[in-house]
């Protein structure tokens, strides 16, 4: 037996954010970039809506508590996120923190976070994931028009992160047959969008990777990659090398696929600086991660994998 979550509203297509009817008084998070870029402008909301758009790359629970705090006396209709990962994770926990309804809308398509019940915050400058069926959105909006004039470096940590979540959620244990099949469909989207250039194809990979991972678990891949996230590299540069070493140790069908993806968006190799010995253990604790990996996992075939990646 097993059972699915997801948004109850999924909208799809070129124009969808724009012509969506959004309530009046609601509270829209989103990044710095966003009116510049003409995102705000485009989504044509109503004139009463009010704007956070200080949410930093990779937020950690302060940025909840500092809008928590700042809006306190504040009653809105509902939570709108704008944004990557980072804007849609906070909007996610706001609308948990404030029994407010959510409506999601992705610019980067790599995390799914619109369509999972996943938020990520950094807690002590750590990232921890959290897990609440409360934090699905209300409404999840899908438009191909925010990757229009994406930055190269983002586009690419994007997608790698979006192909990472699907194949390893793919091999994962907790895995079906719903989400093995929304799992391989959404690489071979994926993988025919980033090969072919084509940006519908992305759009969809990425929510039916949303979908299909959000219902089972990512694994070994994931586990490993954040040591590195917490030096520094972004999230999907950290997962186009550790979840393919994962996916030879676990003989995944993606091996070869998922190299082939991170040869053609050229990442540079990453390094640690921190000890093998003190960071496989950290990793030997993401029990989360690691409890759904396909093949158990010791602290030596974490070690060894680390050494590996030098």
């Amino acid at each position: 037996m097993f059972s699915i979550k997801q948004p109850n509203h999924i909208v799809i297509g070129n124009g969808s954010a724009h012509n969506f009817q959004y309530p009046k008084n609601s509270l829209l998070i989103t990044s710095k970039g966003a009116k510049s870029r003409g995102w705000i402008e485009y989504l044509d909301l109503d004139k009463n809506v009010t704007i956070y758009d200080q949410v930093e790359n990779n937020p950690s629970m302060d940025t909840v508590k500092k809008i928590l705090e700042e809006f306190s006396n504040s009653n809105f209709s509902c939570i709108i996120g704008l944004g990557g990962g980072s804007c849609l994770d906070v909007a996610k926990y706001l609308g948990y923190e404030l029994k407010k309804n959510k409506i999601l809308i992705p610019t980067t398509f790599g995390s799914g976070s619109e369509v999972t019940r996943i938020s990520v915050l950094k807690i002590n400058g750590k990232k921890k994931s959290f897990h609440n069926d409360d934090l699905i959105a209300n409404v999840a909006i899908e438009d191909v028009y925010f990757l229009k004039n994406t930055p190269r470096e983002i586009f690419n940590n994007s997608v790698i992160d979006s192909c990472a979540q699907a194949t390893e959620a793919y091999d994962s244990k907790n895995s079906n047959p719903y989400t093995k099949f929304l799992c391989k469909l959404a690489f071979e989207k994926l993988e025919f969008g980033i090969l072919h250039t084509n940006s519908e194809s992305i759009v969809l990979g990425s929510l039916y990777c949303g979908l299909g991972f959000g219902n089972a678990s990512t694994t070994l891949g994931h586990a490993l990659s954040y040591v590195y996230s917490n030096e520094g590299y972004s999230h999907g540069h950290a997962l186009a090398f550790t979840t393919p070493i994962a996916h030879k140790f676990n003989n995944s069908i993606f091996y070869k696929r998922f190299k082939n993806i991170v040869k053609k968006l050229k990442f540079e190799k990453i390094s640690l600086k921190l000890e093998l010995e003190q960071a496989s253990e950290i990793i030997l604790k993401d029990k989360k991660h690691l409890d759904n990996n396909p093949k158990s996992v010791t602290k030596k075939d974490i070690m060894k994998l680390l050494n590996d990646l030098k």
